[in-house]
Order: structure tokens, then sequence, then C-alpha cells
């Protein structure tokens, strides 16, 4: 869920909510389809009291959606199913471009631009690599790759990306074919937990709240909030506190690209402590215990910093293989 409210604005009277849908969303797990159907249509019956009656056809059609923010008319909301894009939805396997979203995501971009619209794009899976594994992308890396094309086509319009799907917290920077910051991206950790067989670690529950500013829509900071599940377990109730303030945090600016892309640039520093903040919040401070040796940290390095195959590879080759041969 993506809640829109700018910075200005201390109440709620005028909250939107701008929902997305999750690879979990539909039965058999993973397998959304690329068509209309029966999920499509109940998910915009749901949704209904949230959305405008054009957002909810595309809704139907294959569970994205664009929608105005009601209060500030410039800024468009695009929710993409990046569902449809996932490794295990055998249902999109060899499509060039499930349910035409790409097609559909080009045009409501362009015309946005032709607009002067501003656009924050959320969805559920992230675009770039999984910063625990070497080189897996978090969904298909050819349409990670048609991805990365069109958000630097418009990165002059895209505001701001948003995603969950990891459970973990963690903060991406695209940058454009000659390496220049362009764009800033957020993987929101989730309120629930979650721990595979293989993993030592889960996370703590998290929610966020992100400022902007209502004139051109820059991202200026961010506020993550957590509950400490084993306190809560150990008493018996819940009590959401304050994580960090970003750029408090961090001593940055603000959001924008170039900074977050300092920011990084400052984490691959050798014995950084800011890195080691980082990624103790990466489990939303679940055990602060926890370390990242080297290996590690060249995957998390190269994740944040470079969302397409051919600037990964060579930040592997240049982290990775430092630390590994």
């Amino acid at each position: 869920m993506f809640q829109c409210m700018n910075s200005q604005q201390t109440l709620f009277p005028n909250l939107q909510v701008f929902p997305a849908l999750g690879n979990h969303d539909y039965w058999p797990q993973d397998q959304l389809p690329a068509f209309t159907s029966k999920v499509y249509s109940a998910v915009a019956n749901l949704w209904k009291p949230w959305l405008d009656e054009e957002a909810i056809q595309t809704l139907k059609k294959g569970g994205f959606y664009s929608q105005k923010v009601s209060t500030n008319p410039n800024l468009r909301i695009i929710s993409l199913n990046t569902n449809l894009y996932y490794g295990p939805d055998i249902v999109t396997l060899n499509r060039s471009d499930p349910a035409n979203q790409f097609e559909w995501l080009e045009n409501t971009l362009n015309i946005s631009q032709q607009n002067n619209e501003k656009v924050y794009i959320i969805a559920h899976i992230p675009v770039g690599y999984l910063p625990y594994s070497m080189g897996t992308t978090a969904m298909r890396e050819l349409y990670n790759e048609k991805l990365i094309d069109i958000f630097r086509k418009y990165s002059n319009v895209i505001a701001g990306q948003f995603y969950g799907h990891t459970h973990k917290d963690s903060i991406m920077v695209l940058s454009d074919e000659k390496g220049s910051p362009i764009n800033s991206a957020f993987v929101a950790p989730a309120v629930t937990p979650v721990k595979g067989a293989l993993q030592k670690e889960t996370n703590n529950p998290g929610v966020r709240l992100f400022q902007y500013d209502p004139h051109d829509y820059k991202l200026l900071d961010m506020l993550q909030f957590y509950l400490n599940l084993t306190d809560a377990n150990l008493k018996g109730e819940s009590n959401w506190q304050l994580e960090y303030t970003l750029t408090q945090t961090y001593d940055i600016e603000d959001l924008q690209p170039k900074s977050l892309y300092g920011l990084a640039k400052e984490f691959a520093a050798l014995d950084s402590k800011k890195f080691v903040k980082y990624y103790n919040y990466y489990f939303v401070s679940y055990d602060s215990s926890v370390t990242c040796d080297e290996l590690c940290k060249s995957f998390q390095i190269c994740a944040i910093m470079n969302l397409d195959r051919n600037s990964y590879v060579d930040c592997l080759k240049h982290y990775y293989l430092k630390h590994n041969l």
C-alpha cells in the first residue's frame, strides 16, 4: 500500500491509498495471469473506493493502473504488476510483454512527460539485483533490462520508485548508461517477518513514511518505524517506534539520486560505519550482532549502485574479484 500525503500535511483529511498487487495475492501462488481474469476483477471491486474508473479498467486487464493524486494534480502514481515478471510465474514464461504492460507503461510515461507531470512508480517485486545473492535479479533478467531501459528513458518524469517483496530494507540508485545517478528507488521492509530454511536472519516488522516537496515532488526524507518483535512477544504487546530518519542517520541532504549515490560510495569505503548501520537496518534492527563480510558487502554495494546487468557485472569484477582472488 502506498499512502500519499505531502510534507505539509499533519492530519489525514486528504489521504489517498494506492495499492499494488503482491506475488502471493493469487492461487496457485505466484501464477498471476497476463490477461483479464477473475482475480483482477475481484481486486478491482475491492479497490474501487480508492481508484477512478480508468484505473479500474486497466486493473481488470492486467493488475496495473495509473492515477493522479487528487491534492497534487501534477503528480501521478503508476502501480505496476511486476509479479508478471517474477521467475516462478510460468504463465508469463517466454512472453515478451505480459499483459502489454511495457507498452502501456511507456505510453503512460510519455503522456505524463507531455503534460509536465511527475510520476511515482510503485510495485511489489523490485527492479535490480537481490543484495544477498550474486547475480540474481528479483524478476526475470530480460524483464529487468526492459524496465531499466524505460526508466532511464523517462528518468526526468519519474520522481521516485517504491517496492517491497524482499521483506528487507534497502535502497537503490538507477544510473544512466554513463554512470550518472538519475533515479532513487526504495525497497520497504515488510510488516511480516520471513525466514527461509537457508537464512540465518529474519526481520522485524516495519512501516515507513516518505516526505516530499508538494511543488516539484522531490523526495525529501524518509522515516522508518519498526516493531521490536522479540520484545513484543515477551511483553504480549506492541510498541512501534521510530527506527531512523534517513537524512539524519546518514547525514545527507535529501533522497535525491545524487545524495544516495554519494552515500553508497561512503558505504563502499573500507570499515564504513555508515554501512554497518545500513546492514543493521537491512534486517530492521532484528539483530545488531549480525555482521557482513567482504563478500556480503560486495553483493550489497553492487545491488545498491547497479541495476542493469552490464554495470552490475562490472561492479562485481571490481569489488567481488578484488576480495576473492
